[in-house]
């Protein structure tokens, strides 16, 4: 049995997709959600699925970050996901999960990647550059922010008159229908 962590900070709308994905499948399940925000909505979502939370403080994130990384060994993951989590992932984490830790981004990178760039941001960069086109990568997680190799990528057609709402909800219906569908393949 392959187990699952995802970390987010927000609603967590791709973390409860990647729920729903594996509690359809016998052999990978996700074990915990962790979360740097108390108020996340993503906690909800887990709670509604059964599935175990830890919060923990950036602080803690960074000053002791071999707390978390004791709480994933405790629960035995073998994988971790990043579904809209706001933090930069300590070397502790990324070293002991290398190559088993992703993170989906809400562009095409190497453009529009880096610190600040995430979400809404991301979507408002893209239109004031006037793209024609977005989409979702899914990569690896380094111990810099948007740098780990590329393992998928997947596009949408842009309009000149896409506001970065109608951006958004492009690349949310190429998450949706991705992020899952990726990690399962990797864990197979």
């Amino acid at each position: 049995m392959k187990k699952i962590a995802i970390f987010a900070s927000g609603g967590g709308t791709n973390a409860e997709a990647i729920m729903n994905h594996f509690e359809q499948t016998k052999d990978v399940e996700v074990v915990l959600i962790l979360s740097n925000r108390k108020s996340a909505y993503v906690l909800e979502r887990a709670k509604n699925h059964g599935v175990p939370t830890y919060v923990f403080s950036k602080s803690e994130l960074y000053d002791n970050p071999q707390t978390v990384v004791e709480v994933l060994k405790d629960y035995g993951v073998d994988f971790i996901a990043l579904a809209g989590f706001m933090c930069l992932v300590p070397k502790a984490i990324t070293s002991g999960w290398a190559g088993r830790i992703v993170n989906i981004h809400p562009a095409l990178l190497p453009k529009f990647a880096g610190q600040g760039m995430y979400g809404e941001n991301v979507h408002r960069a893209v239109v004031a550059a006037g793209e024609s086109e977005s989409g979702i990568t899914i990569h690896y997680v380094n111990d810099k922010y948007d740098d780990g190799d590329i393992i998928f990528q997947a596009r949408c057609e842009l309009s000149p008159t896409d506001t970065p709402e109608d951006v958004a909800t492009k690349i949310h219906t190429l998450e949706q229908k991705n992020y899952a569908r990726v990690i399962e393949g990797l864990l197979r």
